[in-house]
């Protein structure tokens, strides 16, 4: 009896089992998750998960420290983290430092390179965590940078060639000028010199001389003091920095004239103050701080998934507005 009731509680279990198997449907493979761009309906990282790496060529300069200001705080104004570095214009400082906000984590670098021919082993590491690399001003070396954040400084030069046609209008004399220029590695302070001298001779001035001065105050003194001998009848000098402009100013005045246009670049402090004493005609203002600014509008269009609209796309270059500052304007 115990054997046919075994025997009956194993043909039931056998049904059952069939049963089961007959209702359920084949296991499906769970999909493999992408790294495809997320769905607008996906959510974005949050915020506190953003950090931007900031190497910075020299916080002991004015420049730098505005520069400074507006990348910190546009990264500030979105909520993310914000790590500073100060490559103290030493090009092992700016290679280490930057490689260590990289290796930090961080999700973007932004850098104002001191070296710019040092870059490659920077944007190389970043590449290969997908760290984009916004440089702000100075160079970009030739890299394979994301995008580089210039002053648009053609624009600037002719801008100070257009006033100094203004300055002489009506000169029936001299039509001499010349061009004292920055360090030939220099290449986007070089542009300025290049605007002024489209502008200026379309205007049917003649260029006299293009010397470099280094960026240098005493270079610009020594050359000024030389054009002058050479060509005493020269009538506008426009130098692609102030201190070389502040230089040739002062080689002007200490020789006995007043009758040169002495034009420059930058809007630094010295060139202010020869302004207002009369010494020199104007400048071109840079605007550090939106600089900064813009970087971070780049990295936030990139870590968001668009696409950067460059002033030059061969180039990667998005410019920065620059404004004529006349003596009257800070008398």
């Amino acid at each position: 009896m115990k054997k046919f009731v075994h025997a009956i509680a194993l043909l039931l279990c056998l049904v059952l089992a069939f049963g089961l198997a007959a209702c359920g449907s084949p296991a499906e493979p769970t999909p493999t998750p992408t790294a495809s761009t997320p769905s607008e309906t996906e959510p974005s990282a949050p915020s506190d998960e953003i950090t931007i790496g900031f190497s910075v060529y020299d916080m002991q300069y004015e420049f730098f420290q505005n520069m400074e200001k507006g990348t910190r705080e546009a990264v500030e104004a979105l909520g993310w983290k914000y790590v500073l570095h100060d490559e103290k214009s030493s090009e092992q400082e700016m290679v280490t430092g930057a490689i260590n906000l990289i290796n930090s984590g961080v999700s973007a670098l932004i850098i104002s390179p001191c070296k710019p021919e040092a870059l490659s082993s920077i944007v190389a590491a970043a590449k290969e965590k997908n760290i984009p690399v916004i440089v702000d001003d100075i160079g970009g070396g030739g890299t394979d940078y994301n995008a580089i954040v210039i002053s648009n400084c053609y624009h600037g030069g002719q801008l100070g060639a257009d006033y100094t046609v203004e300055l002489l209008a009506g000169n029936e004399g001299s039509k001499k000028v010349a061009i004292i220029k920055c360090e030939p590695e220099a290449v986007y302070a070089i542009r300025r010199g290049e605007g002024y001298k489209a502008n200026i001779t379309a205007a049917g001035f003649e260029v006299v001389a293009e010397i470099s001065g280094h960026s240098k105050s005493e270079e610009g003194y020594s050359i000024m003091q030389d054009l002058l001998a050479s060509n005493p009848d020269i009538v506008a000098v426009f130098a692609e920095n102030d201190p070389m402009a502040v230089g040739a100013a002062n080689a002007i005045a200490d020789a006995g004239r007043n009758d040169i246009v002495v034009i420059g670049f930058n809007n630094d402090p010295e060139a202010v103050d020869a302004m207002k004493s009369g010494i020199m005609a104007a400048t071109v203002a840079q605007f550090p701080e939106l600089m900064g600014q813009k970087t971070v509008e780049l990295a936030q269009t990139l870590l968001s998934g668009g696409t950067i609209a460059y002033d030059d796309p061969s180039t990667r270059e998005v410019f920065a507005e620059v404004k004529l500052i006349k003596a009257g304007d800070v008398a």
